[in-house]
C-alpha cells in the first residue's frame, strides 16, 4: 500500500525552502514529505527525518536511495531532535515539517493495533517494540481504573460516550482480559447508542484516538517538539504543521500565538485545508490543517 502525504505541495510551497538548505522532516511516516524536501534542497542541501517507528525509516531509506539531497534518517521521536541534531553536528536548521497523521502502511499494516478494521493486539505505540514501551493500550484497557480509562477517552478522544465505554471494558476484562482490537471494538458497539454504531464515524475512531495519545504520550511530544524546532530555526525561516484532530490543532495555534508575542510571523492567517479535489482522491485528508508560522 502506498502513502499519499496530505497538503504536500502546501508545505512545500509554504516553507518558502532554498537550494542547498538544511531541513527537518519531523515526522518522516511513508517519506512523502521527506523524497519532497529532498528535492527541492538539492544535492547540496541536508535533509534530517525522524520517526518513532524503525520500519518508517527503514522504507523511507529505500524512498531515498536516489535522491538528490544528504539524508539522514533517524530512528527517534522528534521531542529529541535538538540532541540527534547536535550529534550530526547541526546547529540551525532552514525549514521544519510536522505531519501529524498516520501513514497509510502504518495504519493498515503495524500489527500494532492502530486500526479497528483489523484483529490485532492492542498495543498503539508507535515503536516497532512494543515490549520497549513504558505501557501500552493492553495495560490501559486491562489495568487501569474506570475513572481513568473515562478520563483519557473524554480528554484525548473527546468521547461522548467516555464513561460508558469505560465502564464496559471494565465489566468486560473481569470476564477475560480484553487484549485484541476486535474485542474491543465489540465492547464499544455493545455500550454505545444504536444511531452512534451506524453513524459516518465508526464508533471507535474516537477510543482508539484517545488509547494511541496516550501511549505515545502524544501532545506532550508535540508541545516539547514545536519549541525545540523553533529554537533551532534560523530567523526568518518558517515551520510548518499539518495536524489532523482539534487537541492537536489546539496546541499549534496557542504556540503560534505565543510565537507572534515574541515577534514570530503566522503565515497563515487561518489554517489551509485540503481542497475539495485532495478530499475525493484521498478521503483521510478531510480532517486536516496546516499552520506556517515564520521565526
Amino acid at each position: 500500500m502506498s502513502h499519499v502525504p496530505v497538503l504536500l505541495q502546501e508545505v512545500i510551497d509554504g516553507l518558502a525552502i532554498a537550494f542547498g538548505d538544511t531541513v527537518v522532516d519531523a515526522t518522516v511516516g511513508g517519506g512523502g514529505y521527506t523524497r519532497a524536501l529532498c528535492e527541492k534542497v538539492g544535492e547540496r542541501g541536508i535533509v534530517v527525518g525522524f520517526d518513532q517507528d524503525c520500519e518508517a525509516i527503514i522504507r523511507a531509506k529505500e524512498l531515498l536511495a536516489d535522491a538528490p539531497c544528504i539524508p539522514h534518517l533517524i530512528c527517534a521521536n522528534f521531542r529529541k531532535m535538538d540532541a540527534e541534531l547536535s550529534v550530526l553536528g547541526i546547529k540551525e536548521i532552514h525549514a521544519i515539517a510536522f505531519d501529524l497523521g498516520f501513514s497509510s502502511i502504518q495504519i493498515e499494516n503495524s500489527g500494532r493495533g492502530f486500526s479497528f478494521l483489523h484483529e490485532e493486539p492492542l498495543y498503539m505505540t508507535f515503536s516497532n517494540r512494543p515490549e520497549t514501551a513504558s505501557f501500552t493500550a493492553f495495560d490501559i484497557v486491562n489495568n487501569w481504573s474506570e475513572r481513568d480509562i473515562s478520563n483519557v477517552l473524554f480528554g484525548y478522544g473527546e468521547e461522548r460516550y467516555a464513561r460508558r465505554i469505560a465502564r464496559g471494558i471494565v465489566e468486560s476484562r473481569q470476564r477475560k482480559p480484553i487484549e485484541t482490537t476486535k474485542q474491543l471494538v465489540s465492547i464499544i458497539k455493545d455500550v454505545v447508542p444504536g444511531r452512534y454504531r451506524t453513524g459516518v464515524i465508526h464508533p471507535a475512531t474516537r477510543t482508539f484516538q484517545a488509547l494511541r495519545i496516550a501511549v505515545n504520550d502524544e501532545l506532550n511530544a508535540l508541545k516539547e517538539g514545536l519549541e525545540k524546532a523553533f529554537a533551532l530555526l534560523v530567523p526568518g525561516k518558517r515551520l510548518a504543521v499539518v495536524s489532523f484532530h482539534s487537541l492537536e490543532d489546539r496546541i499549534v495555534k496557542e504556540f503560534a500565538i505565543k510565537k507572534k508575542k515574541e515577534g514570530a510571523i503566522p503565515i497563515t492567517k487561518k489554517p489551509i485545508v485540503p481542497t475539495e479535489k485532495e478530499i475525493q482522491n484521498n478521503p483521510r485528508s478531510r480532517s486536516a490543517k496546516l499552520r506556517i508560522i515564520q521565526k
